[in-house]
Order: C-alpha cells, then structure tokens, then sequence
C-alpha cells in the first residue's frame, strides 16, 4: 500500500483542526488518461490550497498514468482501496470492449459504479481532512483556492434544493431513494434534494463514518450494500447521510457550482467553445467537456491556450 496513506486521529466529530489540510481526488481510465494529463497541468497551473492530489485508477491502468505521479500526485490503484472479492473482467456482451466488475455479493458493476466505490474508498486511505472531487475530463482556466470549501470549520455541501420534486428528475430519485436504503433512512423520509455536481467537497471522518454506519445498519461491507443495486449515485449518498442522518453536522450548503460542464450533445465548434467558456459565472473556474461527446482533447489544450 502506498506510504502516503498513514493512520490519523480524528478530531472532534463535526468540527475540522484549526489546521485543515485538502487533497483533490480524480477516478479515472486508460481512455480518459490525456484529459487527465491536461486536468493535471491545470491544477499544478491554477489551483492552490490542496496538500494533495489523488488519483484511482484500475489495477491495469496504474502503469499508464504512473507517468503522472510526483511528489503531490499519487497514483492509486483500486485492489488498495476495494475488496479483493471484486474483480475486473473484459466484458463478452460488449464485444470485449467494455469493462465489468464480478463477485458473488454484489450486482455486475460497470467502470462508472466503480469509480464511484473508490472515491468513497479512499477516505480510509488518505491523511487530508478534506477530499475535494474532480473528474478528469475537467480543466481549470481560472484561478482557484480549495479554502472555498471551507468555512468556520465546517465543509461546504453541494446542494440544489428541492429540485427533484420537479419533474424530469426520474433517474435521481432513484438513486435518492436507493440512498436512504443504503443509510437505513425510512422510505418515508423522502428527499427532494439534488447533491450531484463536478468540483465538489466532502469531509474525510464523515465519509469513513458513514460507511461505518452502513456496515453497522446492515451487518456487511459497504461494498456490498452499495453495489446491490445498480443504480447509485456516491454524491446522493453522501449528501443524504449528512443532511438526513447528521442534521448537517459539520457542513454548510452551498448550490454554486464551481465548474461549467458541458454534459450532453455535440462536440463544440472553435466558436461554440469559445462562447461556452465566455458564459462561466463569475464564481465558476474550471469547464467539463464530457469525454463520451468526444471534443478532441487537441482542441481543448489549443484554445485554453496550453498548446496542441
């Protein structure tokens, strides 16, 4: 196991050290390794106030993006963070381009439910109070302070409230819904909260705690509960354990978000991109080109202006 993950004492339940200290977080893949790469030089660019920057990849993947390992950046491979009993396999049914992850407690798992058990996993690995969360198809333009995530020592909550009372949020209520099972929430109290967006913050010692509390609640590992059902979703998870479970302890909410994605549709023109980035809020620092639409990574480094 890596020698950066080393025991550390919590602190009083709900409150960070006068002191915090902050790591990024990137789950990532072979494909996604030049958009990581160009997320990498961005963050050494733009970003300050973090300790750290993790990123978890898949056993197979961890030579590949070795190349980006310092010594700020660790790169951790996934059988340091999941169960042993969970394993990775070529997937016949897609004509072995896709990957699925098999064991006898869990439903099939696809690389998206993975890279979502690992981002919960490495609170019990890593020594920073706070685990700060960005995708690797994000790049920052702006410049950025993690302290943004903290507050009277508390660490702030993505939330947009109330909006999965609307409709067209189907898919989000399922995995609110399938949240609160995994917490041992009565289905009565339903939430109609939405936790889920790119550049987000949680606390360390909260995380660690919650997943004890699932263990607890269910009398199995984490894993295990979570990866029972196939639709989940970490961020609705983690959200509803603080809101629902803890009152909030320890956080406070926040709805702006810090990065502009680009989540659906057609790769962008030179113009349509140049517009999509003139249209970041003031409080907005980075951009999110989704990977699956398939904007040329070339592209992307040529008009931030970090070369072809």
């Amino acid at each position: 196991m890596n020698s950066r993950f080393v025991p550390v004492a919590d602190v009083e339940p709900g409150m960070l050290p006068n002191t915090p200290t902050a790591a990024i977080v990137t789950a990532s893949y072979a494909p996604d390794f030049e958009r990581c790469r160009l997320l990498c030089e961005t963050i050494d660019r733009h970003v300050s106030g973090a300790a750290h920057h993790y990123i978890l990849v898949e056993h197979r993947d961890v030579a590949l993006f070795r190349q980006l390992q310092n010594n700020r950046r660790t790169i951790v491979d996934e059988r340091d963070l999941l169960p042993r009993w969970l394993h990775a396999f070529d997937d016949p049914l897609s004509l072995f381009r896709r990957r699925i992850w098999l064991s006898l407690k869990t439903m099939p798992l696809r690389g998206w439910h993975v890279q979502q058990l690992r981002r919960i996993a490495i609170a019990a690995r890593a020594s920073e109070d706070v685990l700060i969360f960005c995708d690797s198809d994000v790049a920052f333009l702006r410049p950025f302070d993690c302290g943004a995530f903290r507050r009277n020592g508390k660490v702030r909550l993505f939330r947009r409230d109330g909006v999965l009372a609307g409709s067209g949020h189907e898919e989000h209520r399922i995995w609110s819904r399938n949240a609160g099972a995994a917490l041992g929430i009565d289905e009565a109290v339903v939430s109609t909260h939405d936790y889920i967006s790119t550049l987000i913050a949680w606390r360390r010692e909260t995380v660690t705690a919650m997943c004890a509390e699932i263990e607890k609640i269910h009398g199995r590992n984490w894993v295990q509960v979570i990866g029972s059902a196939r639709k989940f979703s970490e961020c609705m998870i983690y959200g509803r354990y603080v809101d629902s479970v803890l009152g909030g302890a320890g956080h406070f909410h926040g709805s702006e978000e810090f990065c502009r994605v680009h989540w659906t549709g057609e790769a962008l023109s030179d113009d349509e991109f140049r517009s999509f980035v003139a249209a970041m809020a003031p409080e907005q620092v980075a951009i999110g080109m989704q990977s699956f639409i398939g904007t040329d990574i070339g592209r992307i480094r040529r008009l931030i202006g970090l070369g072809a």
